[in-house]
């Protein structure tokens, strides 16, 4: 899977049902921001609501190349990192970006608060850190 250069937007939504298949509803916000186009084709990554460390599905709606040669998180697990937070998700957990818009998501973390982390869990296109030190 191909990561991204830049993280377009990210949101929590619900997936519902329709006839021929299942619609995911972006935000109006994420469209008049002027982030993503209507009528444009993007990856969409769904993480479980209830588990901020479950797994990613990601829908490849436009491909672009095999396993190959494709970048890799840009963090381990066990590494230390300091990172700003700069969003809160959904379940209250905060969001920090680090290279190429990767997502870390930091249980427990505040919007603004800077904070030295253990990476716990990495994933293709997020990863889970811990708090080790608050306002560095």
């Amino acid at each position: 899977m191909e990561i991204s250069e830049q993280l377009l937007c990210l949101f929590s939504a619900s997936v519902s049902e329709s006839d021929d298949g299942y619609t995911v509803e972006v935000p109006k916000r994420e469209v008049e921001t002027g982030d993503i186009e209507v009528g444009e084709t993007y990856r969409v990554a769904l993480i479980d609501d209830t588990d901020t460390t479950a797994s990613t599905t990601i829908d490849e709606s436009s491909t672009t190349g095999g396993d190959s040669g494709e970048p890799q998180p840009p963090v381990e697990p066990g590494e230390l990192r300091y990172v700003e937070i700069e969003d809160i998700g959904k379940q209250g957990d905060g969001i920090a970006r680090v290279e190429r818009g990767y997502v870390i998501i930091v249980p427990g973390a505040e919007i603004d608060e800077r904070v030295k982390i253990e990476v716990s869990e990495v994933k293709s296109n997020f990863a889970v850190g811990e708090i080790i030190e608050e306002d560095f």
